[in-house]
């Protein structure tokens, strides 16, 4: 497989607390990737030095073998990564369309031209994307009064517009309904199958992840404690014992 991403000894310090400590991984292309942990483990810090928000204390970040360690988060995204966050974050005054056919203009080096002729720009390239995640039938209803679950799939057609190489989703799944869940993970699956795009993210539903992850990392207090398949980390003591006191993390009876 290739390589898309891959973070050797990833540090941040805060005044000498270490909130990332010495983190490693890679990215392969077409890959759907899960990073779990614990509430203050370090994962958004992780995604936040990754899209260049922070910049590490130590350690490098390669996307594609070029080195954008501590670039701006506009050069990281003009190079192919895309995020999508926790909490959604759309034009609510603009139809469903319009929203991607801004990141399209974006995307094209068209924002001098925003106005006033940006409703005609893109448009069948927007609802293409719409197609993708099942939401042409909303084109032209105002985000304003989307549900969450739809709200969450526009954002991601917003960041597939961009064409990513690697897609960063920031717990895709939190505030939705156990269906939209797995609907959404469903989705972005299929999406990982048939356009080859890579996908890193965070969750907190382990259902969610361990159903759809092809690989699952467990970061805790900041250092990465395992990386491997649903199999070897479902069955990992360690995980086991920081991440939920020694219970058992995932039942396969649960998708019987």
């Amino acid at each position: 497989m290739t390589e898309i991403l891959r973070v050797e000894n990833l540090k941040k310090s805060y005044n000498g607390f270490l909130a990332v400590n010495g983190v490693s991984f890679s990215v392969q292309k077409g890959e759907l990737k899960a990073l779990i942990g614990p509430n203050g483990a370090g994962k958004s810090t992780c995604f936040n030095m990754l899209m260049g928000q922070l910049k590490p204390t130590a350690g490098e970040v390669f996307l594609d073998g070029e080195r954008i360690t501590g670039m701006a988060p506009r050069k990281v995204w003009r190079r192919g990564v895309g995020r999508t966050f926790q909490i959604t974050g759309t034009y609510q005054s603009m139809s469903v369309v319009e929203n991607v056919q801004m990141a399209l203009i974006s995307h094209h080096h068209r924002t001098f031209a925003i106005l006033p002729r940006a409703w005609r720009l893109y448009r069948d390239e927007a609802m293409g994307f719409l197609d993708t995640v099942g939401m042409t039938d909303q084109a032209d209803r105002p985000c304003s009064v989307l549900a969450y679950g739809d709200l969450k799939k526009l954002e991601l057609a917003i960041a597939l517009a961009h064409r990513p190489r690697l897609l960063l989703m920031d717990e895709p799944t939190a505030g939705m309904a156990p269906s939209a869940r797995i609907d959404l993970m469903q989705l972005t699956a299929d999406i990982v199958r048939d356009q080859g795009v890579s996908v890193l993210f965070t969750e907190h539903d382990m259902d969610v992840v361990f159903a759809h992850a092809h690989h699952i990392m467990v970061l805790n207090r900041g250092e990465l404690i395992a990386d491997g398949n649903a199999e070897q980390v479902r069955n990992n003591p360690h995980v086991q014992e920081v991440y939920l006191g020694g219970g058992t993390l995932f039942k396969e009876a649960s998708h019987a």
